[in-house]
């Protein structure tokens, strides 16, 4: 695992030069080589000093490589206006090691600190490449939310490493205490961060002032990393769990249900894509906290799929950004008649942001379908109308986009970019590929 560490620290560099195309070329090389490093255990592998890999941890460091990669060539216009390129490919390679240190982490405390360091180059992409002034407050929303949630979880690992004496993944084992307290600061950074209802209002403000890479990394990554941290540290709480989960997922799924109604009275597409991702965390935080084999992969698939349908149809909004000025949906209709060859990826990831099949979303829903029945033959209901009303607010985004009378201000006609058609593409072909290979999830 350090020879690609190494290997992204050994890029950072190349940020001094005007190498903006050849550091995406090297991070897709990179990732190239990391994608025959495969792991097909749940045990960690390929150990080297601090660092390991599992299944999992594979899995999201591949999409990081690859929501990484993406990211540089849906920002080609910080490029072409010399809008301090450099500095953002720093930012962008500084947020990728710790994207990769906090998910190759072997111990709590150190998958602690990487998940902390990720808020800043995240907050520097917000603050320096944000569209309107409401960027700063957007930020300062995410950066206080995730830090005040991060301190119990802190003081409840040193509490936990005085009785234990050590934190490593490997040593640590069931806290079989039933013990609310310990067990809400340790979870309630991750429900932050994933985020769950009621503790959702940072992750909207800043997509909508966010640049489109910062929401790629956002929709793509950053939200993972709550799943992944859940992940880990419920191996110490199983028994709390057994005791306290059905609150949380009951909270969930409900707020999930009340935020898709939200969803169909946004005006602002990127608004609108910001509060779908809130819905489908809420599914992966509810099969995570069913403790249910089911639930938990059926979660880690629908992270991967989310990561990438959300992450391509942030791009879209930002190719109509940079054409029309606006993302209003009052403003932007009919554009099946400025851009019809990009209404079919319009088409493409509105559906999948449904789960129609042939896409991943569809496996993992399905998965989560299972989890959350035999866990409560309520969720059914539940289940049903988020499905429902998922496919509502995702048909709403492709008609009121696409259909319409244009607005007077935009009569010429402006087609995609080649670069544009091939960025859509890298986040559409993975969704349909990998329900192909869905037998790897299931060793």
């Amino acid at each position: 695992m350090l020879k690609f560490l190494f290997s992204m620290i050994f890029m950072i560099p190349l940020c001094y030069f005007n190498s903006w195309w050849l550091f995406q070329s090297l991070m897709f090389l990179i990732m190239f080589f990391f994608y025959f490093n495969y792991i097909s255990t749940y045990y960690f592998c390929n150990l080297s000093y601090f660092l390991g890999c599992d299944f999992i941890s594979y899995l999201l460091i591949l999409l990081s490589f690859w929501i990484c990669s993406l990211m540089i060539m849906a920002s080609e216009s910080i490029y072409k206006s010399i809008y301090y390129p450099m500095f953002f490919i720093f930012f962008v390679g500084f947020l990728f090691i710790m994207l990769y240190l906090s998910f190759s982490s072997m111990s709590l405390i150190l998958f602690y600190l990487f998940f902390e360091s990720s808020l800043i180059p995240t907050l520097f992409l917000i603050f320096g490449w944000g569209y309107q002034p409401e960027r700063l407050q957007a930020g300062i929303y995410f950066l206080f939310y995730t830090l005040f949630s991060s301190l119990p979880m802190l003081l409840s690992m040193i509490y936990f490493y005085s009785f234990f004496g050590s934190l490593s993944f490997f040593l640590i084992f069931n806290y079989s205490y039933c013990y609310f307290l310990f067990y809400f600061c340790m979870i309630f950074s991750f429900f932050v961060k994933i985020p769950m209802f009621f503790v959702h209002v940072w992750l909207p403000k800043a997509h909508v002032e966010a640049p489109v890479s910062g929401s790629m990394i956002l929709a793509g990554v950053l939200l993972k990393l709550g799943g992944y941290g859940l992940f880990r540290v419920f191996s110490l709480l199983l028994l709390s769990g057994l005791s306290y989960n059905y609150i949380w997922l009951s909270v969930s799924l409900v707020g999930g249900l009340f935020i898709s109604l939200v969803c169909l009275r946004q005006s602002d597409i990127k608004s609108l894509i910001a509060y779908s991702s809130v819905i489908h965390m809420g599914l992966v935080l509810g099969g995570l906290l069913s403790f249910n084999y089911w639930g938990v992969y059926g979660s880690l698939i629908l992270m991967i799929a989310h990561g990438l349908c959300s992450s391509g149809l942030f791009c879209l909004s930002n190719i109509v950004y940079e054409r029309l000025g606006s993302r209003s949906l009052f403003i932007i209709k009919g554009l099946i008649n400025l851009m019809p060859s990009m209404s079919l990826w319009w088409f493409l990831l509105s559906v999948y942001n449904m789960s129609a099949p042939p896409s991943l979303n569809l496996m993992g829903e399905i998965m989560l379908f299972n989890s959350l029945v035999s866990w409560s033959v309520i969720n059914t209901w539940i289940f049903l109308f988020m499905s429902f009303f998922s496919a509502c607010y995702s048909l709403y985004l492709y008609s009121y986009s696409q259909h319409g009378l244009i607005y007077s201000g935009s009569f010429s006609f402006m087609n995609g970019y080649t670069r544009e058609y091939l960025l859509l593409f890298l986040h559409w072909f993975p969704l349909n590929l990998l329900i192909f290979m869905s037998n790897y999830f299931f060793y």
